[in-house]
Protein backbone atom coordinates (compact mmCIF):
# COMPACT_ATOMS: atom_id res chain seq x y z
CA UNK A 1 0.00 0.00 0.00
CA UNK A 2 1.33 3.58 -1.12
CA UNK A 3 -0.03 6.31 0.36
CA UNK A 4 1.04 9.67 -1.05
CA UNK A 5 0.24 12.93 0.48
CA UNK A 6 -2.39 11.82 2.42
CA UNK A 7 -3.10 14.63 5.06
CA UNK A 8 -5.79 13.21 6.53
CA UNK A 9 -5.85 11.78 10.34
CA UNK A 10 -5.20 7.89 10.25
CA UNK A 11 -6.33 5.77 13.22
CA UNK A 12 -4.48 2.70 12.84
CA UNK A 13 -5.19 -0.54 15.27
CA UNK A 14 -3.98 -3.83 15.11
CA UNK A 15 -1.97 -3.62 12.07
CA UNK A 16 1.62 -4.58 11.33
CA UNK A 17 3.76 -2.65 9.40
CA UNK A 18 6.96 -4.11 10.08
CA UNK A 19 9.21 -3.41 7.59
CA UNK A 20 7.47 -0.22 6.61
CA UNK A 21 9.61 3.07 5.40
CA UNK A 22 8.62 6.60 6.45
CA UNK A 23 10.44 9.42 4.42
CA UNK A 24 9.50 12.91 4.62
CA UNK A 25 6.63 12.54 6.80
CA UNK A 26 5.08 14.21 9.45
CA UNK A 27 4.15 12.54 12.67
CA UNK A 28 4.41 15.26 15.13
CA UNK A 29 1.42 14.92 17.80
CA UNK A 30 1.14 11.71 16.82
CA UNK A 31 0.49 8.80 20.10
CA UNK A 32 2.04 5.67 20.22
CA UNK A 33 0.32 3.11 22.47
CA UNK A 34 1.01 -0.56 22.63
CA UNK A 35 3.31 -0.34 19.71
CA UNK A 36 6.35 -2.15 19.04
CA UNK A 37 9.24 -0.30 17.54
CA UNK A 38 12.00 -2.55 18.09
CA UNK A 39 14.72 -2.80 15.12
CA UNK A 40 13.39 0.70 14.30
CA UNK A 41 16.02 3.23 12.76
CA UNK A 42 15.19 6.95 13.07
CA UNK A 43 17.72 8.87 10.99
CA UNK A 44 18.07 12.72 11.08
CA UNK A 45 14.31 13.13 12.58
CA UNK A 46 13.38 15.36 14.73
CA UNK A 47 12.01 14.04 17.76
CA UNK A 48 11.84 17.29 20.48
CA UNK A 49 9.27 17.72 22.49
CA UNK A 50 8.68 13.69 22.62
CA UNK A 51 7.39 12.35 26.06
CA UNK A 52 8.23 8.73 26.59
CA UNK A 53 6.85 7.08 29.68
CA UNK A 54 7.30 2.61 30.29
CA UNK A 55 9.23 2.48 27.29
CA UNK A 56 11.50 -0.03 26.73
CA UNK A 57 15.44 0.95 25.52
CA UNK A 58 16.98 -1.64 26.44
CA UNK A 59 20.08 -2.35 24.31
CA UNK A 60 19.22 0.97 22.15
CA UNK A 61 22.30 2.38 20.57
CA UNK A 62 21.95 6.18 20.79
CA UNK A 63 24.58 8.67 18.69
CA UNK A 64 25.23 12.29 17.58
CA UNK A 65 21.77 13.42 19.73
CA UNK A 66 21.08 16.44 20.99
CA UNK A 67 19.59 15.80 24.24
CA UNK A 68 19.63 19.59 25.72
CA UNK A 69 16.87 20.03 28.23
CA UNK A 70 16.22 16.07 28.21
CA UNK A 71 14.71 15.00 31.85
CA UNK A 72 15.19 11.59 32.95
CA UNK A 73 13.64 10.54 36.07
CA UNK A 74 12.71 7.08 37.75
CA UNK A 75 14.95 5.65 34.78
CA UNK A 76 16.62 2.34 35.08
CA UNK A 77 20.22 3.11 34.14
CA UNK A 78 21.89 -0.50 34.54
CA UNK A 79 24.93 -0.50 32.05
CA UNK A 80 24.08 2.94 30.64
CA UNK A 81 27.47 4.27 29.20
CA UNK A 82 27.79 7.76 27.48
CA UNK A 83 31.24 8.17 25.83
CA UNK A 84 32.30 4.83 27.57
CA UNK A 85 31.62 5.88 30.99
CA UNK A 86 29.10 4.29 32.93
CA UNK A 87 26.33 6.62 34.25
CA UNK A 88 25.89 5.01 37.68
CA UNK A 89 29.72 6.07 38.16
CA UNK A 90 28.91 9.60 37.22
CA UNK A 91 25.76 9.61 39.28
CA UNK A 92 27.83 8.50 42.40
CA UNK A 93 30.75 10.77 41.71
CA UNK A 94 28.36 13.55 41.56
CA UNK A 95 26.90 12.76 44.92
CA UNK A 96 30.12 12.48 46.21
CA UNK A 97 30.88 16.06 45.05
CA UNK A 98 27.32 17.32 46.15
CA UNK A 99 27.88 16.84 49.80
Amino acid sequence: MKLHRVTETLHVQDANLSGSRFDDANLSGTTFHQVNLSGARFHDSNLSGWHMHDVNLSGAVLENLNLSGAVLTNCRLTGVMIDGVPVEEMIALWRQVKR
